[in-house]
């Protein structure tokens, strides 16, 4: 198992009444795939570039593809703008991906038509791994989840993280979520001025 692979099944886990966004979940997956990249030695961090390191098959599909995808030339990329670029429709490429290994299923059945369309992830040792990692309070896993609104923010006991590289990416990740945020809030802002200009005439 990998940290988005685990980020991606305890996001289908949320219940209806408390959706995740795809676009901080893609922004969290993407900065998930950095830490699994250093873990396979795919790229180390320098300050806030990324610097790629061996090609070598990591063993997943989707993180052998973002190695691929990695800037090989100087100057390199930020890990914010590997954020953007990378995390551009990555939550349903993650869904596809568990829905192509078995690990979800689409629920069908009339008490609940509302549902039906929805993925969840189905019972598997790899869902009962991501929902212990998470609960257990995993650090990195925990402030992802809650860059991504899965849970709220890492609770004050949580063992502290360490490392400029972990810093650095969750930063990165935070930043990144909170602009999104922002042109979200001015899109809805704008368009609630429109309308209103509209009702003026």
């Amino acid at each position: 198992m990998t940290t988005a692979r685990d980020l991606a099944i305890v996001a289908l886990g949320v219940t209806p009444d408390h959706p995740v966004e795809q676009g901080e979940l893609s922004l969290a997956l993407a900065g998930a795939e950095v830490f699994d990249l250093i873990e396979a030695k795919a790229l180390v961090l320098d300050g806030d570039r990324i610097l790629p390191s061996a090609q070598a098959p990591t063993g997943h599909r989707l993180l052998d593809e973002a190695t691929g995808a990695l800037v090989r030339q100087e100057p390199y990329e930020s890990v914010e703008d590997w954020l953007w670029r990378r995390g551009r429709g990555l939550s349903s490429a993650y869904v596809d991906e568990l829905e192509r290994e078995g690990l979800t299923t689409r629920p069908r059945g009339l008490r609940n038509p509302l549902r039906t369309g929805r993925t969840e992830p189905v019972d598997s040792a790899d869902r009962r791994q991501a929902e212990e990692r998470l609960t257990s309070g995993e650090p990195v896993l925990a402030a992802l989840a809650a860059a991504a609104g899965i849970r709220d923010e890492p609770a004050e006991d949580a063992p502290e993280l360490s490392g400029d590289a972990v810093a650095a990416v969750l930063a990165a990740v935070g930043n990144a979520v909170q602009e999104l945020q922002a042109v979200r809030q001015r899109r809805a802002i704008e368009d609630a001025a429109y309308d209103n200009v509209w009702r003026g005439y």
